[in-house]
């Protein structure tokens, strides 16, 4: 990065297969290329920067080297990797060549790593050298790690009021059991790709990219994205925030996560406008951004804004059209008031689903524990649980329409074990996460509409709660706390403080004496660090 460009790549030749078909991502870096030429940053980390053509150049380099690798149209391939220039380099790169992208949190722990890569048939995958991933030789060879600890098998919770399938038994953390054809450090990086032996997967759609959530037991989900729904979801966000290509956007959120997905990257492309990026979430930091560069745009969680709020040197940022976005949880109306205090700033309430994009948005500002109203471009209905309308202002069911609903999503079981039956499938309704023929998405949050049309969250139908804008499963956390010998049951649950977000603390029956640190340590291994405990409670019964 920095001021020095480097020389444009050679033509890619795609072989005798012909030009690939999901190329939508890279149309957009080539279109605000030719627009924006040298003359306006594209891409900013730090103290270093990227033009539109300087980024154009170095996807393109990226690309050949993935070619040359043997990684083609329709390839899946993974990104495990942070908020990092490379993520946005590397997923143009794979667009370019019409593979699809799959960011995967680099935090994720071995279990879930394992149903991850069981969800998604990896061609490749690029990591960032870690202990779990192995260390690297002097000569770039790659020491394989330990086997990972079985998996954890979720107990004491039912999808429908059944026990969920249990886990299938899974390779270890390395899609496909053909091994790998090739393991090699990415040029100039100390980036690692391995590629598979691995052919296109038949999922029944062509998606550019394949973005991964959880599902109601807290088992990885991916959710397909289509060119066709993917466009909507950008146009329609961009509708609502009223952006163009003069607009500034901090991604602090994960690129890996729907929201910095939409908001942050892909709203980017398709404008040409500048991103600045941020791996270290530190209010610090991120005061500083907003300070020394006029962001005006800023998709965040409450708990950033609060942190942001108690910063000494927080003062009036003096924006013309501030766009400052809260999503992943209630945000506290203390929070809202006292940012808007000290910043000049109201935030807007957003609702946004990693299937359905953005929902709703409070563009006031001045109703926070709502979510606003709903956004052109998206329908929302409420409903009773027989799936019958329900009265304004009377809680149910929330359904979501748009033509951004991505069209199918895939978990670790889809071909392994048959899904438990539901209450809700013998009713006649879909599954939570599920679209039904209307094209309606169940998204198993409960809310209300009031009489104005605003948008209330009240909770959920399942026991998933959100952690750090992240779904956890409550049951997943308890499946793996009573898989811990020394504990008999488990209870655990969510402690929300407006200041502080929100964290799991849990309540265990012990079977025999130990020690908190223990049992943290072995969810820490099971779990990825957001579903964590960070405090244990023992009781004599639960």
């Amino acid at each position: 990065m920095g001021r020095c460009y480097i020389a444009a790549a050679p033509r890619l030749s795609l072989g005798t297969d012909g030009a690939p078909h999901m190329t939508l991502l890279y149309d957009w870096l080539k279109k605000a290329s030719k627009v924006q030429g040298n003359t306006r940053k594209a891409l900013r980390y730090r103290d270093n920067y990227l033009s539109w053509r300087g980024l154009l150049e170095r996807v393109d380099r990226r690309a050949q080297e993935f070619h040359a690798m043997g990684i083609k149209d329709g390839d899946w391939v993974g990104l495990m990797l942070g908020n990092v220039p490379d993520f946005v380099i590397l997923a143009l790169a794979l667009s370019r060549l019409g593979a699809a992208i799959i960011p995967i949190d680099p935090t994720t722990g071995s279990r879930e790593l394992e149903l991850v890569l069981s969800a998604a048939p990896l061609r490749a995958l690029v990591t960032r050298p870690r202990g779990s991933e192995g260390s690297i030789t002097a000569t770039g060879a790659v020491v394989p790690p330990p086997p990972p600890p079985p998996p954890v098998v979720p107990v004491g919770r039912s999808r429908g009021g059944r026990m969920a399938a249990p886990p299938p038994t899974l390779p270890p953390p390395v899609p496909g059991s053909d091994g790998a054809e090739v393991r090699r450090r990415l040029q100039g990086t100390l980036l690692t790709c391995s590629v598979f032996k691995r052919n296109k997967p038949e999922v029944g759609a062509d998606p550019i990219a394949v973005l991964f959530t959880a599902d109601s037991l807290g088992d990885p989900k991916g959710v397909l994205r289509t060119d066709k729904n993917t466009i909507a979801a950008v146009d329609n966000a961009i509708d609502a925030l009223d952006l163009d290509g003069d607009s500034r956007i901090l991604v602090a959120v994960p690129l890996f996560h729907a929201y910095g997905w939409d908001l942050g990257l892909l709203t980017t492309l398709k404008l040409g406008c500048t991103m600045f990026l941020e791996e270290e979430v530190s209010a610090r930091r991120i005061g500083k951004l907003l300070r020394e560069h006029s962001i005006d745009v800023l998709p965040g969680t409450p708990q950033m804004y609060a942190e942001l709020s108690r910063l000494p040197t927080a003062k009036d940022l003096e924006l013309k059209k501030p766009r400052y976005l809260a999503a992943g949880s209630r945000l506290d109306q203390a929070v809202a008031d006292e940012f808007a205090d000290k910043y000049g700033v109201r935030v807007w309430s957003c609702y946004h689903s990693t299937e359905a994009g953005t929902v709703a948005l409070d563009t006031t500002g001045k109703a926070p524990t709502s979510v606003g109203k709903v956004i052109d471009g998206a329908e929302v209905r409420i409903t009773g649980p027989d799936g019958k309308s329900s009265a304004a202002g009377k809680e149910g069911l929330l359904w979501v329409k748009s033509k951004s609903l991505s069209p199918k999503a895939i978990g670790p079981y889809d071909n392994d074990a048959p899904a438990p039956k539901s209450s809700a499938r013998a009713s006649g309704m879909v599954a939570i996460g599920e679209i039904d023929r209307q094209g309606w998405l169940r998204t198993g949050d409960l809310g209300k509409l009031d009489k104005s049309g605003r948008l209330f969250l009240t909770g959920r139908e399942d026991d998933v709660v959100k952690i750090e804008g992240k779904r956890v499963a409550l049951g997943e956390v308890e499946g793996c706390l009573e898989s811990f010998a020394k504990i008999k049951a488990a209870q655990a649950m969510v402690v929300t403080d407006p200041m502080a977000g929100s964290v799991v603390v849990a309540r265990v029956v012990a079977r025999q004496k130990c020690q908190p640190e223990e049992i943290i340590d072995h969810c820490a291994r099971n779990l990825a660090p957001y579903k964590v405990p960070r405090r244990i409670e023992f009781v004599e019964s639960i």
